[in-house]
Formats: C-alpha cells, sequence, structure tokens
C-alpha cells in the first residue's frame, strides 16, 4: 500500500509539473528585428491591410489567423467524467483541446470558457466574437442543452460549428464499427447495436449509426430503453425513440444486450458481466467511458471478439481526437461554413480506411498519434464539402 501511494503521488507532481503555466503560447510568425520588419508588421505598414480588409472582409481570412483559428469554447458543465466542474476548472482540459488541434491537425486554437450557462447569453457571446476566429469547437457542454446550444450557433455564425463531445465521438465510434464488422465478418447493416447512453455522445453515437445504415440500433438512458411515449424524456430522446428500437424491447440494460452484436457504452454506468455473455458470438464491446469504462476490456474480451476503450491503456482507444483536427482542417481547408452530416461520414470512412492496411482485432482503429490519420481526414471532408457545394467557391 505505501509503494502505491508513493507512486500516486509520484504520478500526481509529474501531472502538475507538466500542466504548471499551462499548456499554450503565443507564437509569433513575423520578425520584429529592425526597424523596416516593425514598420511592415505594425505601424504604419498595418494600416494598409486594415485598409484592404475595411474594403473587402473577405481578405481578413489571407492576412490575419481568424481563417485558420479555432475558438474551443465551454462552459464547464459536463467536464470529462468529473460533471460540472465551472469554467476555471474546465480551463486546463480546453487548453489541451487546443494543444491537440495545434499539434495535430495545424490549427491555432484559442480556449474560452465561459461563466454562463444560459444558451442566450452564449450564442450572444460568440456572435460578437465571430470577427476574431473561423470556427468553433463547443466542448463539455451538458446535455440536453448542448443540442439547442450547437443547433443556434450553426444557425447564428458563417463558420465551422461542432460540438466535439458529440461528433468527434461518433464519428470515432462509427469507424471503429467499420473495422470491427470487417474483422468479425458481419456487415454493419446486419449488426444489432445497442447504446448505453442517451447524452451528448450516445445520441450522437446513434444518430450516426442510423445514417451509416446499422441494422438495429436501441438506446438506453438510466431509466431503461428509449420507446415512444416514455414519461422523461427531452425532445433529443423522445426523437431517437421514434427512430430506434424496431423491435420495440423494453425494460433496461438486461433486455436490451440479449443476443445483441454490439454494445457502444458512452455513460458510467456499470456493466455486469454476466450480461456481456448473454450477447451474441463474436460481439463487438466498445466501453467508451472514462476513465472506468463500463466493463474491464479483460473482463470483456472473454465474451467478445471485438474490445475497445476510450483509454489509451489497452488497444483500440476510440477518441474523438482521431476526428476533430481533421474534421475543423478539411472545413477550413476548403472554406466551408458549415460541418455537415456527409463530411461527418466521410470523416468516418477516412479513419476506417486507414485502419484497414493493418486491420486486427486489437487494431480496429488507427492510433491518435498516427501521422496518417489528419491528413487523411481533411482531405475527405474537404472533398466532402466540395460535393455537397458548401466548399469556398463551390
Amino acid at each position: 500500500m505505501a509503494a502505491m501511494d508513493t507512486d500516486r503521488r509520484t504520478l500526481d507532481s509529474e501531472i502538475f509539473a507538466a500542466h504548471e503555466g499551462g499548456k499554450l503560447s503565443i507564437g509569433v510568425t513575423t520578425e520584429f528585428d529592425d526597424p523596416r520588419s516593425l514598420s511592415i508588421a505594425y505601424t504604419p505598414g498595418v494600416a494598409r491591410v486594415s485598409q484592404a480588409i475595411a474594403a473587402d472582409p473577405a481578405l481578413a481570412h489571407r492576412y490575419t489567423w481568424a481563417g485558420r483559428l479555432v475558438a474551443v469554447v465551454t462552459d464547464g458543465t459536463a467536464v470529462l467524467g468529473l460533471g460540472d466542474v465551472g469554467p476555471a476548472a474546465s480551463l486546463p482540459v480546453m487548453e489541451g483541446k487546443a494543444a491537440l488541434l495545434k499539434k495535430f491537425g495545424g490549427l491555432d486554437a484559442i480556449p474560452l470558457v465561459l461563466d454562463t450557462t444560459d444558451v442566450d447569453e452564449i450564442v450572444d457571446t460568440l456572435v460578437r466574437l465571430r470577427p476574431s476566429f473561423g470556427a468553433v469547437s463547443l466542448e463539455d457542454v451538458s446535455a440536453p442543452r448542448c443540442f439547442e446550444l450547437e443547433a443556434r450557433l450553426v444557425a447564428a455564425l458563417d463558420c465551422p460549428v461542432m460540438h466535439d463531445d458529440q461528433h468527434g465521438t461518433a464519428i470515432a465510434v462509427l469507424a471503429a464499427l467499420r473495422g470491427a464488422c470487417t474483422v468479425v465478418g458481419r456487415p454493419l447493416g446486419a449488426q444489432r447495436v445497442v447504446v448505453c447512453g442517451a447524452g451528448a455522445a450516445g445520441i450522437a453515437c446513434a444518430r450516426i449509426l442510423l445514417a451509416a445504415g446499422a441494422g438495429e440500433v436501441t438506446v438506453l438512458d438510466s431509466r431503461g430503453i428509449l420507446v415512444p411515449g416514455r414519461a422523461g424524456m427531452n425532445p433529443a430522446k423522445a426523437d431517437l425513440a421514434a427512430r430506434t428500437n424496431p423491435r420495440a424491447v423494453r425494460g433496461g440494460l438486461a433486455e436490451a444486450l440479449r443476443g445483441a452484436d454490439v454494445f457502444v457504452g458512452v455513460s458510467s454506468s456499470e456493466v455486469p458481466e454476466e450480461l456481456i455473455a448473454t450477447m451474441a458470438p463474436d460481439a463487438v464491446v466498445l466501453a467508451l467511458s472514462n476513465p472506468v469504462p463500463e466493463v474491464h476490456p479483460r473482463i470483456a474480451a472473454r465474451h467478445a471478439a471485438v474490445v475497445g476503450t476510450g483509454g489509451s491503456d489497452f488497444p483500440n482507444q476510440v477518441i474523438n481526437t482521431l476526428a476533430s483536427p481533421g474534421i475543423y482542417r478539411g472545413a477550413l481547408d476548403a472554406g466551408a461554413p458549415r460541418i455537415t452530416e456527409g463530411m461527418k461520414l466521410a470523416a468516418a470512412e477516412a479513419i476506417a480506411a486507414v485502419a484497414a492496411a493493418d486491420l486486427a482485432a486489437d487494431r480496429i482503429v488507427p492510433h491518435s498519434l498516427d501521422p496518417r490519420v489528419m491528413p487523411a481526414v481533411a482531405s475527405a471532408v474537404a472533398r466532402a464539402a466540395l460535393e455537397e457545394s458548401v466548399a469556398h467557391g463551390a
């Protein structure tokens, strides 16, 4: 026990040291090393650029960083598995996401933690800040407010907006299931999928799986299977209840998992081994909750042919960082004013295609550090934007 306590203190020390002073800084792309360079980069030369942008606002995309800047925005109400920790405590996470966008997407990003949970105030704030950035990555906003907030921002802003907890996760899940389906030899259209969790990620996962043609999707929240007319459902859950569970199964996780081919866990609930054992042969288990998965991977592997988690300590890490850097890069490269469902599906296909080169039961998705992922996703997203006529000039 003493050794474990020492190891924990050592790890804590390493973690806090890595975060001291934050994880971001501003870099300079122009030299200021003599009077001439200073006069060109700042006054009086910069006035020429300001006048040009005033005459043609579209030039800001070329002559400022706004066209390559992602605002990483949260109100701190659903941070990781910690819940509502508030804006100040969410800032280390937002810094991390901004750093990932820079590292993997080559995009500048700035965290904005807002001291309000009012949807009107958040929309109003970002509308007023719109000239400063080129895209918005919503992070860690609690459901169901996140659905309204994203929809209203998409309508109000003429730039890409995506709630990464929803769509980044859903895209990674679809990519993982593409790979898993190949491994087990069953097409997605033949899979019975159970999504455990009807918050932001769960609802987005169910929606993208339906759009991709999954054979059957059943969704559960803490009160059981979503069925039409059930009391206590918000509009997002009611919509899914009408479009999922075609066999009208009622009850809880035991009823939903019996004979199911796929389990997608995006909740903090614990799933007993005996329920995993009731799934169909060659089942797929994606237990994605962090830091503790719904079922331990080693336990799930006793009954499932393919197992994935949301953590980096086991194979098959199904994580939104596979998707979001490339999505924002592709959307901004294309000059797309929004991120469409077709662009999300294209991103999932691109991730799955990268994994296909060395596909195996323990490699259904590429590693998030794989340098092939971001360029493949960005290219696919930009191409989809062009095909859907949402790219600049399309």
